[in-house]
């Protein structure tokens, strides 16, 4: 099969490798020359034989919202367009009816398995018709990991379900990533565990907590016992925020999701307004003890208040 894939950064230049590993056609795009395969869109569309099955893999947004644009100029009714990165599902809706008027297909489909995935593949959450997704099945096919289709591909529903669905894994995700850090923060905290790094990978076979990800905070201790090339400054990249707000809209209660969230919110402050109002009204309504902020009469200090039994 022949494969024109547009955005050849860490997930898509891997995602080329690997679809011309498994003996298909890969032409890439990308605005470096350095990395590309042909010099434009145009240019894309002309180095590939109609029908034409065009993946895009660009930051979610304008960038890709444009690329869909862009490519609606240059194919032709017939032709295909996947878009495979993390847009928000809203937007899939507005492409495909753009694309539909020009007489081509349009799939979202949401991808999972990071720099990875080259070599472990990759799992494929796929919205759209039937129709499409069969004609595409062979890169999904090259990209998922070994073994059962089911087992790392699954066609969601209609257009929109794919990165429905991958918005909720990366929902997920935030919540098993906090679980593991507040494990890995309790256990280093005690001094009756002398070995944290080894209790985390003796969990890694055989227990009910074991992942991938469990994996790779082992690997990250092994890499940087004590993780101290890092600071605790915690970017999102949308999809928990996303996700949080489908569930408003839904009623559906996410409390783990949304303390994953708010957690990396709280690594980003270097002093909390809320906590500084917070020891404010325990000392204005018990005369609890605060902590003075540092002045220019030198560092913060103690600053006791009468005892009281209130919170």
């Amino acid at each position: 099969m022949q494969l024109g894939l547009v955005g050849l950064g860490r997930m898509g230049g891997n995602m080329r490798d690997r679809v011309r590993a498994a003996g298909h056609e890969v032409v890439g795009y990308d605005p470096r020359p350095e990395v590309s395969d042909v010099a434009s869109l145009a240019d894309l569309a002309v180095a590939l034989t109609a029908p034409r099955v065009v993946w895009v893999m660009v930051p979610s947004g304008e960038p890709t919202r444009g690329t869909v644009r862009a490519l609606a100029e240059v194919l032709e009714p017939g032709d295909l367009v996947i878009d495979g990165g993390n847009s928000r599902y809203t937007d899939d809706a507005p492409n495909a009816v753009l694309l539909d008027a020009r007489g081509i297909g349009y799939l979202d489909v949401g991808v999972s398995g990071g720099i990875w995935g080259k070599e472990n593949g990759y799992g494929l959450m796929a919205g759209g018709s039937a129709e499409h997704v069969a004609r595409a099945m062979p890169v999904f096919d090259a990209l998922r990991p070994e073994g059962p289709r089911e087992e790392g591909f699954a066609h969601a529903g209609p257009v929109g379900a794919g990165h429905f669905a991958k918005m909720v894994h990366n929902g997920i995700e935030y919540g098993l990533m906090q679980a593991y850090a507040e494990g890995y923060e309790l256990l280093s905290a005690t001094e009756l565990v002398t070995d944290v790094p080894g209790v985390l990978q003796a969990w890694s076979r055989g227990t009910v907590v074991r992942s991938w990800l469990l994996d790779l905070l082992v690997l990250a201790l092994r890499e940087d016992p004590g993780l101290a090339g890092l600071t605790d400054y915690v970017e999102d990249s949308g999809e928990g925020r996303w996700t949080i707000e489908e569930a408003i809209r839904h009623a559906v209660p996410l409390p783990v999701i949304s303390a994953a969230l708010f957690a990396r919110f709280a690594s980003r402050q270097e002093s909390s307004p809320a906590m500084r109002a917070v020891a404010a009204l325990r000392h204005q309504f018990g005369g609890h003890a605060v902590h003075a902020a540092a002045g220019p009469a030198g560092p913060p200090g103690e600053q006791a208040g009468p005892s009281s039994t209130q919170s």
